[in-house]
């Protein structure tokens, strides 16, 4: 079966795409921020007392790597790394895996979901396992010098 790959990074919300005989899969990374107005104590512990810094509108990170398949991210820490949520073909969000990307863009599965991860967030770095299911690339370029990409300049006008 084929494998084509969708850059996620380019446009936001829901799109379908079905090709005989074809495997989509959602690819690059993206930053799912909170509205400086949710801001509270509770998000300052997590930044203070576990290293844990998560993103706000105010202070939204530049990535410099593209991911496949898609991580959305939603912290940072202090050590230039960041977590994110990743994004695969499942049945349920409560099973999408949470990741930990270093600055080396090295790839660590940190948590099974965001459940496991908020109730174990005190030591979430002691939980961290290499995870090879995620490729960390440089740059979507990078990316494209061994994977195909759906050119959506291709679909989005007939929508």
């Amino acid at each position: 079966m084929r494998k084509i790959y969708l850059d996620r990074t380019a446009f936001s919300g829901a799109i379908g795409v079905n090709l005989e005989d074809t495997e989509i899969i959602s690819a690059g990374t993206t930053i799912n921020s909170m509205g400086v107005h949710d801001r509270n104590e509770e998000y300052q512990t997590y930044a203070n007392d576990y290293d844990i810094q998560f993103i706000f509108d105010d202070d939204i990170p530049h990535l410099e790597f593209f991911t496949v398949p898609h991580v959305d991210i939603m912290a940072k820490d202090s050590k230039g790394g960041f977590v994110g949520i990743v994004y695969q073909q499942c049945d349920s969000e409560n099973d999408t895996p949470i990741c930990y990307i270093n600055r080396d863009l090295e790839c660590f599965i940190i948590s099974e979901n965001v459940e496991d991860f908020l109730s174990n967030i005190g030591i979430w770095q002691d939980n961290m396992k290499p995870y090879d299911k995620i490729t960390v690339y440089r740059s979507k370029a990078e990316a494209e010098t061994e994977l195909e990409f759906i050119d959506l300049s291709d679909i989005l006008p007939l929508l």
